[in-house]
């Protein structure tokens, strides 16, 4: 346990080399684009227009949590499911690829190496944080309003980004021994999309399905965001709390699991 705590206070105070890399990657990610960051914001816009257009006006998609539910209402309530669920799965896309990308700072160099997967999740944050600000603005603007129910946010996503550091810490472990796994990540993307209320309300789950889906994080995450962003609504104090517990276990098992097979990285790249 001890160990355990020096390495995580090793992290903090790596924070500005996870700052750098934090950068690094958010310009990568953009490198070579002639518009730019201008793709941060207007990326989440058009897959938004794709999404609203096929599940709303297609499908006759609805949330039904108010009366009287508009276009814009919907809208809103899916952009920012999406912020939730694409902070995730921009994680667990990149992550089998972290220390593998990265061979020299493992063979030639004495490096932090818990620094790379803690700066991925510091690009997806930077990206999520976008999102979220356009959604409020769009929420203040054409949607319900501004309200105090906003103030939980950072209640909410602590915990994501948690779940978010503990993913990164063990996909990009795993990673390293099997070079397979960036193909079930994909897989797993989109299985996570389709179970994780993005296009429908949580309540229209049968409760055969919902005996199971209950114990996904991701839900509640997705749930709890769009309630009190949209809805106006305060969140469930057991969902918030199982959410927070997800958190927790989900960062100290990938990073107990990051550090168990850290010292085989070496002999497999």
């Amino acid at each position: 346990m001890i160990d355990q705590r020096a390495h995580l206070s090793n992290i903090w105070a790596q924070r500005a080399l996870i700052w750098q890399f934090t950068l690094r990657n958010v310009e990568l990610r953009h490198k070579g684009s002639h518009l730019g960051m201008f793709w941060s914001f207007a990326n989440p816009l058009l897959l938004l227009g794709v999404y609203v257009f096929v599940f709303r006006f297609v499908f006759g998609g609805q949330y039904g949590v108010i009366p009287n539910e508009t276009r814009w209402d919907y809208a809103f309530g899916l952009f920012v499911s999406l912020t939730v669920f694409q902070f995730l799965t921009e994680i667990i896309s990149v992550s089998p690829m972290i220390i593998i990308g990265n061979p020299n700072f493992v063979k030639r160099v004495v490096f932090p190496l818990d620094v790379l997967p803690v700066s991925t999740v510091g690009s997806a944050a930077f990206h999520a944080l976008v999102t979220m600000t356009l959604a409020l603005i769009g929420v203040a603007i054409l949607g319900p309003g501004v309200c105090v129910t906003w103030l939980w946010l950072p209640a909410i996503w602590i915990p994501i980004l948690l779940l978010g550091a503990g993913f990164a810490w063990l996909i990009s472990a795993l990673g390293v021994f099997f070079r397979d796994l960036s193909q079930v990540t994909q897989f797993a993307s989109t299985l996570l999309m389709f179970a994780s209320a993005i296009f429908y309300p949580a309540s229209k789950i049968p409760p055969a399905v919902w005996a199971f889906l209950r114990f996904n994080p991701v839900i509640h995450a997705v749930e709890l965001t769009r309630g009190v962003v949209v809805w106006h609504l305060a969140p469930s104090l057991p969902h918030l709390l199982y959410l927070n517990g997800c958190g927790i276990v989900m960062l100290i098992v990938g990073f107990k699991i990051f550090h168990r097979l850290r010292p085989g990285f070496a002999d497999v790249l």
